[in-house]
């Protein structure tokens, strides 16, 4: 099994060469209003409204659909302390919901015995690209009243039951950060089929103007959280290469997974029948004891990886929320228990030899 090459940069450069030359351009509008346009035809969705960041994103999406102060949010711990810092920002309350270890997907018994009747939202989070029951997802808002905007920072092009991350519900956000798939190096972006969420996002990013219809402009607090103009430029150029880059990430997924296939104590985690990963990043469960420490000890063998490089945790146990009186153990058995390998899209054949030679020997030397 071979790798090919990286995909031609050179559409990147000329999107980027383009959007300069039209600078300076206050309204910063011609790449922008073309990558959203594209994004929500890429997506089948009636609207995207670009923004700085995923975080940016979610703010934007919470605050249209009328989160805030006395409401309560669904938000599985199995995430990172990006997905929830924008509903502290609203002044609402986060609700932490434990997730199955068996699927990855919400643990919805959990979750219903959180609900309350101040619970306004879930926000179902697509970890390492990979994507729950849309079919129970919609059915468990649906029987209590919630907007679900999803978090499909890493999910894009994802899809199960042939339903895309980030159309399932009120909205979806993604993340365009470097390291995405769909990058920009910074940025990130909304889907929704309301015409009304996505008046409110477009106001939302640059201080409440243009104003959605019957507003005043500047007429409530809101934030800057605009793309920038060579940031939509690279959006846009990635967008249109976006086919080829989800398959890039899914041939590196399974070089990688292909090459680990018989090492004792590593076991691949396969997707859904029905679900269409986009490969994100490699996962494997760790059956060896220590698991998580193994994760560092890979890390700081120069494999990158959730665990081990970026100290992942169940997010109900950070430091800048209450001590949980009841921790999310499945969260926790999951983060203990996975190897999710950090890729990138410059990451070749020798990259992964590398890293594949680093966790054999690694796993069979291991003693923690």
């Amino acid at each position: 099994m071979t790798l090919p090459p990286p995909p031609d940069k050179a559409p990147l450069l000329r999107g980027v060469t383009a959007s300069l030359s039209a600078m300076p351009d206050p309204a910063a509008s011609g790449h922008l209003r073309l990558f959203e346009d594209e994004a929500a035809h890429a997506l089948g969705t009636a609207h995207a409204v670009a923004v700085s960041s995923g975080t940016a994103a979610l703010h934007a999406a919470l605050s249209a659909c009328g989160i805030g102060p006395g409401d309560e949010v669904l938000v599985p711990a199995l995430t990172v302390i990006m997905t929830v810092a924008p509903v502290r920002a609203l002044g609402a309350t986060l609700v932490f919901v434990d997730s199955d270890p068996a699927t990855l997907d919400l643990d919805y018994e959990d979750a219903a015995r959180k609900v309350t009747a101040r619970t306004r939202a879930i926000i179902p989070v697509r970890l390492w690209g990979r994507m729950g029951d849309p079919g129970a997802l919609a059915a468990f808002a649906s029987e209590h009243g919630l907007a679900v905007i999803e978090d499909a920072a890493q999910a894009v092009g994802t899809s199960r039951n042939e339903r895309l991350a980030g159309t399932v519900g009120t909205a979806g956000c993604f993340s365009m950060k470097d390291g995405k798939i769909l990058w920009s190096g910074e940025g990130g972006f909304l889907t929704t089929g309301s015409g009304q969420v996505a008046e409110h996002a477009r106001a939302f990013r640059s201080h409440w103007q243009p104003a959605p219809p019957g507003e005043a402009p500047l007429s409530r607090l809101a934030t800057n959280s605009r793309l920038a103009a060579p940031l939509a430029a690279l959006a846009l150029a990635n967008l249109r290469r976006l086919p080829d880059l989800i398959e890039r990430r899914r041939a590196q997924t399974r070089y990688l997974l292909n090459a680990l296939e018989r090492i004792p104590g590593l076991t691949a985690l396969a997707p859904a029948a029905d679900e269409g990963w986009n490969g994100f990043s490699p996962l494997l469960h760790i059956g060896l004891s220590g698991p998580r420490a193994f994760a560092e000890h890979l890390a700081q063998q120069g494999v990158p990886n959730s665990t081990g490089s970026f100290r992942l945790v169940p997010c109900d146990t950070r430091p800048p929320f209450p001590r949980p009186e009841q921790p999310c153990r499945g969260t926790a058995e999951i983060l203990d228990h996975t190897l999710a390998v950090v890729l990138a899209e410059g990451d070749t054949q020798a990259t992964l030899d590398r890293y594949a030679d680093v966790i054999a020997r690694s796993a069979a030397a291991w003693t923690p």
